[in-house]
């Protein structure tokens, strides 16, 4: 039974706690919080709390909840910390872990640079196998590697072009919107490009980023030159094979962000997450080996699974296969609730 604590209880942490929480191998040993608020007071009911630091431990010893310690203690309690800090704070923390000698995970706001090994369980899972510090990827990393991986390992990929439209915030961040504007990166391409490279080797990839003014959903305009040739029949099958890709059609109503995220909050999942990428079946298109599609992102759930993943390949508990079909199952990643 590995014993899993989360530093940093925001958007990711508390999705990747409540996954870590449904594992048979895996047990939270605590979430670590900066202040009493009230998702703190909501992460009581589940799970021990654990403040920031000395500062953090005081202001949660003045109200009305409070923590058993300081991430210190935590740390002496756990075998890995998933760090689903700010970005930035990684950086930081990692001295920490390393001085008790702790494993840890990172998430993708983090460079890639900070651990041994960067992460998605489709593209490179046995990259991670026995490693000390990992990253998961980001939210569209996540995505564009799974779904060029399920169509790399049967046509070959030469080329990736990606244009990532971008949410601006998440639904619970009211400090950077609402924005009346699209707002392009100007470098180009997009950290997004080299961000890729780290998970599914050396594939050539362009990719240009636009925020918009929404917190529903990313959406990504694929191009993909293949190596070998292929119809949309098969493009699809190859993708349907693979759970976290979910094959969806606007003949069903599904004609946007909003209706995808309906869908998600219908099929009963928690906190309505989609941990699958949503690829519009009509979207699916081939001009000799030449392949266009569009997906759409949930950025709050998609690399939740990945985390999950990547505590089993740190501690080689299980290969690849065996590892996502067992957070799948416990996700319900591929069927409704």
């Amino acid at each position: 039974m590995i014993k899993v604590g989360i530093n940093g209880y925001g958007t990711i942490g508390r999705r990747v706690a409540q996954a870590v929480r449904l594992q048979k191998d895996m047990i939270v040993t605590g979430i670590v919080k900066t202040r009493p608020d009230y998702v703190a007071e909501s992460a009581m009911h589940d799970f021990r709390i654990f403040a920031a630091d000395a500062k953090s431990l005081e202001s949660f010893n003045n109200s009305s909840l409070k923590a058993s310690g300081t991430l210190e203690d935590l740390i002496s309690d756990s075998d890995i910390i998933v760090d689903a800090t700010p970005e930035g704070m990684g950086r930081k923390n990692i001295e920490t872990y390393r001085k008790n000698g702790l494993k840890a995970i990172f998430q993708g706001g983090e460079d890639h640079e900070i651990a041994q090994a960067s992460f998605n369980a489709y593209s490179n899972f046995m990259d991670s196998w026995g490693k000390d510090y990992v990253r998961v990827v980001s939210c569209n990393t996540t995505a564009l590697a799974r779904t060029v991986t399920s169509v790399r390992k049967s046509f070959g990929v030469k080329h990736v072009s990606a244009t990532l439209i971008r949410r601006a915030t998440d639904p619970n961040d009211s400090s950077k919107g609402p924005i009346n504007a699209l707002e392009p990166s100007l470098k180009f391409p997009s950290h997004h490009a080299p961000d890729l490279q780290t998970v599914i080797g050396n594939v050539d990839v362009d990719t240009v980023a636009i925020k918009a003014p929404t917190t529903l959903m990313h959406v990504h305009v694929v191009s993909i030159d293949l190596e070998k040739q292929a119809d949309q029949k098969q493009v699809m099958a190859e993708m349907g094979r693979y759970r976290r890709i979910m094959l969806v059609s606007g003949k069903s109503g599904l004609t946007s962000t909003a209706q995808i995220m309906d869908m998600a909050r219908e099929m009963g999942r928690s906190r309505s997450d989609l941990y699958e990428i949503a690829v519009w079946k009509e979207s699916v298109n081939l001009k000799g080996t030449k392949l266009n599609y569009i997906q759409a992102v949930h950025q709050e759930s998609d690399v939740v699974p990945e985390n999950v993943d990547a505590i089993r390949a740190m501690f080689q508990l299980m290969d690849d296969e065996k590892s996502i079909s067992e957070t799948d199952k416990t996700l319900n990643i591929g069927k409704r609730v």
